[in-house]
């Protein structure tokens, strides 16, 4: 389970898909699907400055009390 940080009405959401370029510094894509039912693309490439991570994008653990 995931949540983007600066967009908290999508809900949480679920990587649905994961593609990795097979060349050197080729793209990486991730693809999530989130509660509001709208499937997003993101970067998923900690060496570019628009990854997911950098964007806002978290995983949450479900379980966890902090994040009710």
């Amino acid at each position: 389970m995931v949540i983007h940080t600066q967009y908290s009405l999508w809900g949480s959401g679920e990587v649905v898909e994961e593609k990795h370029s097979e060349l050197p510094g080729g793209f990486s894509l991730v693809r999530i699907l989130f509660e509001d039912g709208v499937e997003r693309s993101f970067i998923n490439d900690l060496n570019d400055e628009l990854c997911c991570y950098f964007t806002g994008i978290r995983f949450i653990d479900k379980f966890s009390p902090w994040n009710t």
